[in-house]
C-alpha cells in the first residue's frame, strides 16, 4: 500500500509498504547488482548508512550465480543476509547496453553473455521466472529501453511490443505466486514507461500501462543521451498521466541535482551507479560539490571529506589518509569512499523528506543547489 503522508507542489513524501518492510518515500536506492555493493560494503554497512532498499540486477545474477543457486538457498535476502526491501531490475536495460550481443522478437531477446559468451534467450516469462526465484521484493517487467536518438518510428514500435510483454509479465507473475515453491508470493510488479523524447508516446504508453493496475511504476529510458533539459521536460509531460496513488520510480537517475529535480516533479524512487563508481575513483560528494581526493592539495589535509558528515569514514579518517589508502591501491580506500557517497545520498533523501512535510522542500531545493555550485574548498 502507498500512501502519500505530505505534498508540496507536486513534491510528494509517502510511506510504500512491501512485504519486506515500508520504505519511507522519495527513497534512493542503492546499487548492489550482483548482490553486491561495489567497494566491499557489507549488509550491515548498508543499515548503518541509512539503506532502505537495495538493487539487484536479473541478468547479472542470472548469468552468475544463477537465479536457480538463489533460489536453492532461500532467494536474495538470506543470500545476501538482507531483511529490507529488494528491488530487482528485469534485465531490460541490458537490451540497450549490450546491443552489440543481442537479437530483439516478439517471444524477447537472445543474448550472448557479456561472461562466457554463451547463448541466452530472455522475454517476459524468463525475466519475471528469474525474479520470481531471486524472491525480490519487487520485480520490474521486463521492457526494452530505446536510445534517446531513436527515430520516431522505431520507438512507437518497441513501446507497443514494451507493453505486450508487460500483459505477459503480469500473467506469469500471477501464475508463479500460485505455484507452491514460489518463495514471495506477494512479490510487487512495477511497470516502466518508455518512448525516448517523445512525449506524445510517453503519454499514450503511461495512459496504456496504468490500466493494468500495477503496484508501481517506472520511467525508463532516461539518462541515456538526452540532456537534463529534455529529460525534466518528459517527467513534466509523463508523470501527470501516471497514478498519483501508487509509487512514481526514475531509473537510472542521478545525480545530487537531477534528484532534487525529480522529486520536485513526483518522483518517489532513484537508483543511479554514480555515488559507488566515483567514489572507488576519489571523487566524493559533499554539500558543497565533488571534491577529487587525488589532487594533490589534499596530501596533507587532516580534516574528514566533509566537516560534520556522521558517516563511518567522516567520523574516523581523513582526507590525507584516504588518499594515500587510494593511492597505494588498497582496498579500504574504496571502501570509505563508497561509504561516504551513500550515506551522502541516502542522508540528502532523509533532508528531501522532512523539508517536504515541512513545507519548505522549494527553499531547501534552492539552499542545497546553490552550496553545491559553490564548490568544495
Amino acid at each position: 500500500m502507498y500512501r502519500i503522508i505530505a505534498k508540496e507542489g507536486n513534491a510528494k513524501r509517502a510511506v510504500f509498504e512491501t512485504p519486506h518492510g515500508t520504505i519511507e518515500t522519495p527513497v534512493f536506492m542503492n546499487v548492489g547488482t550482483v548482490a553486491a555493493i561495489k567497494g566491499a560494503v557489507s549488509t550491515n554497512d548498508l543499515k548503518e548508512i541509512g539503506c532502505q532498499v537495495e538493487l539487484s540486477n536479473t541478468y547479472h545474477l542470472h548469468v552468475r550465480p544463477g537465479d536457480e543457486v538463489v533460489k536453492a538457498l532461500g532467494g536474495l535476502h538470506r543470500f545476501m543476509v538482507w531483511d529490507r526491501p529488494i528491488l530487482t531490475d528485469s534485465g531490460g536495460f541490458q537490451v540497450f547496453s549490450l546491443s552489440s550481443l543481442r537479437s530483439i522478437k516478439e517471444e524477447g531477446v537472445s543474448f550472448h553473455s557479456h561472461i562466457d559468451g554463451r547463448k541466452i534467450f530472455m522475454g517476459p516469462e524468463e525475466s519475471i521466472r528469474i525474479q520470481s526465484n531471486l524472491a525480490s521484493t519487487i520485480a520490474m517487467a521486463f521492457d526494452e529501453c530505446p536510445s534517446s536518438r531513436a527515430d520516431r518510428h522505431y520507438v512507437q514500435d518497441s513501446v507497443d511490443r514494451t507493453t505486450r510483454w508487460l500483459i505477459r509479465c503480469k500473467a506469469e507473475m500471477e501464475r508463479l505466486k500460485a505455484l507452491p515453491d514460489t518463495i514471495n508470493r506477494e512479490q510487487m510488479l512495477f511497470g516502466i514507461n518508455q518512448g525516448a523524447v517523445y512525449d506524445d508516446i510517453r503519454i499514450e504508453h503511461a495512459k496504456a500501462i496504468t490500466e493494468l493496475n500495477l503496484d508501481g511504476y517506472a520511467i525508463g529510458g532516461l539518462a541515456v543521451g538526452e540532456t537534463h533539459a529534455e529529460m525534466y521536460r518528459i517527467l513534466e509531460s509523463v508523470i501527470p498521466y501516471l497514478p498519483e496513488d501508487k509509487p512514481t520510480y526514475l531509473m537510472g537517475v542521478g545525480t545530487p541535482a537531477n534528484i532534487l529535480e525529480g522529486v520536485e516533479r513526483g518522483v518517489d524512487f532513484f537508483d543511479c551507479v554514480y555515488p559507488t563508481r566515483n567514489g572507488r575513483h576519489a571523487h566524493l560528494y559533499t554539500n558543497h560539490g565533488k571534491i577529487n581526493l587525488f589532487n594533490e592539495k589534499y596530501k596533507l589535509d587532516d580534516r574528514p571529506i566533509e566537516e560534520g558528515c556522521q558517516c563511518p569514514t567522516c567520523r574516523v579518517y581523513s582526507r590525507a589518509y584516504i588518499r594515500h589508502l587510494l593511492k597505494a591501491k588498497e582496498m579500504l580506500g574504496m571502501r570509505l569512499c563508497v561509504l561516504h557517497n551513500l550515506y551522502f545520498y541516502n542522508r540528502m533523501m532523509t533532508e528531501i523528506r522532512e523539508a517536504i512535510e515541512e513545507g519548505r522542500f522549494a527553499s531547501y531545493k534552492a539552499e542545497k543547489l546553490y552550496q553545491m555550485e559553490q564548490g568544495p574548498d
